[in-house]
């Protein structure tokens, strides 16, 4: 193992400069390396071997004190503390995954930690898993890193975002956009179309399923306290209606979550009689918008209950 800094050569230095922080941010760092440079200091640091952490430390404080200091002047700011990675508030969830394309771990963890938890796990979901192994390793050791180091760090991807493409208000398509328009049709249709579906793409199918709400979904899947407050958002006398079809035990479950002024005016003798089959689905239309409108309020997560979760009553 490499102990002692006063023994490195100054192509040795580099080389543990780009084991540091990745290639990419090393050349942002060191101006006009030709591709045979590179190609020695890649050769270099292979032949290294193990190098001690005090000896990386001090690579790192040469290199940023000394490389950087006159920009670190220029961008201090008499208005306050400098803030390297504001812009990164203006950018949406692709543009931020484009930013971080190609970049080496050090570079990726240093934004990750610049970033809510939510789109923490956005970008780290997208990474390989080998990667994601790197920077969460390095997220480990990012105070270690000097602050000129930082600035340009952000610096650099600052002026990379602004070659991001701007993306428009637009529908992709996709599993989503197909389940919302299958609600607009009749069930036979949706019948249809979903066997089909899922004998040419039961991949697609498995998706569409996770946003595509029925009536049988919510009898089946749905917790008894969503379903009690469905039946409140749904007029009485579509009740009976919507429950044509069901076995009697399951209408007497569903009668008993009803209040008991409900109970009470419920119309047997409607739901006794035979009804047309247009006239169930559309009760049971009425019951899935219902379900569809608490949804948008943030009364529960559709996906959770159709993607098969475990759900606790």
């Amino acid at each position: 193992m490499i102990k002692d800094y006063q023994m490195l050569s100054g192509i040795q230095k580099v080389a543990v400069l780009f084991s540091v922080v990745g290639e990419s941010l090393a050349m942002s760092l060191i101006k006009g390396l030709s591709k045979t440079e590179v190609r020695k200091i890649r050769s270099t640091l292979k032949s290294m071997g193990a190098i001690s952490f005090s000896v990386k430390k001090q690579v790192m404080e040469e290199f940023y004190f000394g490389f950087l200091s006159e920009q670190f002047n220029d961008e201090k700011s008499e208005d306050g503390p400098i803030q390297p990675f504001e812009f990164l508030t203006t950018l949406n969830d692709e543009q931020l995954i484009a930013l971080l394309d190609k970049e080496d771990p050090p570079v990726i963890a240093m934004i990750l930690a610049q970033l809510e938890p939510e789109k923490k796990m956005l970008i780290l979901n997208k990474l390989e898993p080998e990667l994601k192994g790197q920077v969460l390793i390095e997220l480990g050791s990012l105070e270690g890193i000097p602050l000129e180091g930082i600035i340009e760090v952000g610096a650099r991807l600052k002026e990379k975002s602004t070659y991001l493409p701007r993306t428009a208000d637009f529908s992709r398509g996709g599993a989503k956009e197909i389940a919302d328009m299958l609600s607009g049709m009749s069930s036979g249709d949706q019948e249809r179309y979903m066997q089909t579906l899922q004998n040419e793409n039961q991949e697609l199918y498995a998706a569409v399923k996770t946003f595509f709400l029925t009536f049988d979904d919510i009898m089946e899947k749905f917790p008894s306290d969503i379903i009690r407050g469905l039946l409140n958002e749904v007029e009485l006398d579509i009740l009976p209606i919507a429950f044509k079809g069901l076995g009697e035990e399951k209408v007497k479950e569903l009668k008993d979550m009803l209040p008991g002024k409900k109970q009470a005016m419920y119309n047997d003798d409607l739901g006794a009689k035979p009804q047309p089959k247009r006239e169930v689905d559309n009760a049971r239309k009425l019951f899935v918008d219902a379900a569809k409108v608490q949804e948008k309020s943030g009364a529960f997560n559709l996906e959770d209950i159709l993607s098969g979760g475990e759900m606790v009553e």
